[in-house]
């Protein structure tokens, strides 16, 4: 038990000791996630702001401070209270024998530093796209998943407004997709990373933006505002799951831009019934659900 414990608290201290280096700029630039978040929320912040999509909607739009105390608590804050519980986990797969290569399909190490990055970043995006469509797809996920659909007024740091126990389900399902790469990150992974805030930030930004041909391969603002939408086509639990690719949706059909005006209301039938405060929202999808 004292070993379960040491093992713990010392994940909780070396994360806690991580970000607060990076905070004090003590760790390379390129593996300073607290600055580079911080740049990157400037960056499309300045966008949205001198090329607004939605003309109409304030540029400290409705829950702006709401969304951005959200980016700070889920990448940093919650990441440090969770990291133990990984480490934990990690020890129980190995005492049952199951290491970080036991479920390894591709030889990821033996191939050229630019193929390894971009398999890295297609089979992750994929395990988010299918943990996206099960957040839909099952009620008890759903109720966590209600959170980040409870944005009334789009903008960059809506990104990561979701619950904490969507970090429960994602992390381990990343760590499933490197297992699948023979447990083994690219030397460069950073450069993954940073994309995908980027263009999570994005696609949750007030810019009208496509890509143009690029955009049945990368996700965007376009396509992400209409996951947001209140109405779904009839049948559907949701459409354009994509996170940084919008590739799965085209090849599995769960597509769907029907104008590109950006007038759509935004939420969930039932959005009401969500609490307009962090703490409320905190302890969302526990509660009974009202009837």
């Amino acid at each position: 038990m004292q070993q379960l414990a040491e093992l713990f608290w010392g994940s909780v201290e070396n994360q806690a000791s991580y970000t607060w280096k990076s905070i004090l700029g003590q760790v390379p630039w390129y593996q300073n996630y607290f600055y580079g978040l911080i740049l990157i929320s400037l960056l499309v912040w300045a966008a949205e702001i001198l090329f607004p999509w939605r003309k109409e909607q304030k540029v400290l739009r409705k829950d702006f401070f709401l969304d951005g105390f959200y980016m700070f608590f889920n990448f940093f804050l919650f990441s440090i209270a969770i990291s133990g519980f990984y480490k934990l986990l990690g020890y129980f797969f190995s005492e049952m024998g199951i290491r970080s290569t036991s479920l390894a399909l591709l030889p990821l190490k033996e191939w050229p530093p630019v193929v390894q990055l971009l398999v890295f970043f297609v089979l992750l995006d994929f395990v988010q796209w299918l943990t996206h469509v099960l957040l839909h797809r099952i009620e008890f996920l759903w109720r966590f998943h209600q959170v980040h659909h409870s944005v009334k007024e789009m903008g960059f740091a809506a990104h990561l407004r979701y619950h904490w126990m969507e970090n429960v389900l994602y992390k381990p399902l990343k760590t499933l997709g490197v297992m699948l790469l023979g447990g083994f990150e690219p030397e460069q992974a950073y450069i993954v990373h940073f994309a995908a805030i980027t263009i999570g930030h994005l696609n949750h930004a007030n810019i009208k933006l496509d890509w143009g041909p690029l955009r049945y391969v990368l996700n965007n603002p376009v396509m992400h505002l209409y996951h947001h939408a209140y109405e779904l086509p009839k049948g559907r639990f949701g459409v354009n799951f994509g996170i940084s690719l919008s590739l799965w949706d085209y090849l599995f059909g769960t597509h769907h831009i029907p104008e590109t005006s950006g007038k759509v209301a935004l939420g969930f039938p039932g959005d009401h019934q969500m609490p307009t405060g962090f703490w409320g929202q905190l302890r969302h999808g526990f509660r009974r659900k009202k009837t």
